[in-house]
């Protein structure tokens, strides 16, 4: 069974996560996504809240798991007994930082951890999580970046009454 790991901060979900994590999920038996528990950050979503938004956004992926880690991935990995981790790609500038990180994760991991890139499709490129948390602060539409649902809790995080309604 062909298991992989989608880790990161989904913080919020977007269009182009769910396109990295629908496209990996009908390459892999089983897509376990991640989410980091990053202390260096502030997040908008506690752990909880954000591995519910993706539980309630995957539910109709049956092969789609829901877990999140604190850490290095690559214990993570080893713990999962995981060998493959998902990232996705929008741009030559994430390409550099990813395949960095990658080399890094299979040298630390003694070759136990391999990365394999999606390229996010063309119509969620400009997506990125800090972008649609800045357009949300402003009173911004977000319609067109993430779940409706997720836009809701966006906007109640930062105390603004949902746009149309």
């Amino acid at each position: 069974m062909k298991r992989a790991v989608y880790p990161g901060s989904f913080d919020p979900l977007t269009f182009g996560h769910l396109d990295i994590i629908r496209r990996a999920s009908a390459v892999f038996d089983e897509l376990i996504v991640s989410v980091l528990n990053n202390k260096e950050k502030m997040p908008l979503f506690s752990v909880e809240e954000r591995v519910k938004i993706l539980e309630k956004a995957t539910e109709g992926l049956p092969n789609v798991k829901v877990d999140y880690f604190s850490g290095l991935l690559i214990d993570y990995a080893r713990e999962k007994d995981i060998h493959i981790a998902v990232r996705g790609l929008r741009a030559i500038t994430d390409f550099e930082y990813e395949l960095q990180i990658a080399q890094t994760n299979r040298v630390l991991s003694q070759e136990q951890l391999d990365t394999v890139f999606f390229t996010t499709s063309l119509e969620y490129s400009y997506l990125s999580s800090s972008g649609v948390r800045q357009i949300a602060s402003f009173g911004g539409d977000i319609s067109m970046c993430v779940p409706d649902f997720v836009a809701g809790l966006v906007y109640d995080k930062y105390g603004i009454k949902r746009r149309g309604g």
